[in-house]
């Protein structure tokens, strides 16, 4: 996966309290511009699908999606998208992808585009930027947020 040439950057965390339970998400290019929001019941794994999603979705031009979601990272940097297509949204186990409803859009925008890629950064390990999101991510799982 090719970081597009004159990518900007955008962060991005899921959160769950509970698992399931309330969620949120939240995407960040700065402090000062970002976005968040909140599923009344979700889980770790919805969410941080659904914080790429509405990064994906916000942010137009060449972009480099960071996340502390391995399951997010991977699908693209190791194409799994791919397969769940060929075999019509069925995991190599031939069971249904999870959490379908997000991914299909998601693979669709990237896939469109062109112009977007992932990188994972390890969670809670003082980046500034994945602190931001996490904090926001776990401010949004209270829906009085």
């Amino acid at each position: 996966m090719t970081v597009p040439v004159d990518a900007r950057s955008v962060f991005t965390d899921g959160a769950c309290s509970g698992n399931p339970g309330p969620g949120g998400w939240a995407w960040a290019a700065s402090t000062t511009e970002y976005a968040s929001g909140h599923e009344a019941v979700s889980t770790n794994q919805r969410m941080e699908i659904r914080a790429a999603l509405e990064a994906v979705r916000a942010n137009d031009g060449p972009l480099l999606v960071v996340s502390d979601s391995t399951y997010v990272v991977n699908c693209f940097r190791d194409r799994w998208y791919e397969g769940w297509l060929e075999r019509g949204w069925l995991t190599s186990a031939k069971k249904a992808v999870a959490n379908r409803d997000l991914w299909e859009p998601l693979v669709a925008l990237v896939t469109e585009r062109g112009n977007v890629a992932f990188h994972w950064v390890k969670g809670h390990s003082g980046n500034r930027m994945n602190e931001f999101v996490d904090q926001l991510a776990v401010a949004a799982c209270d829906p009085r947020h």
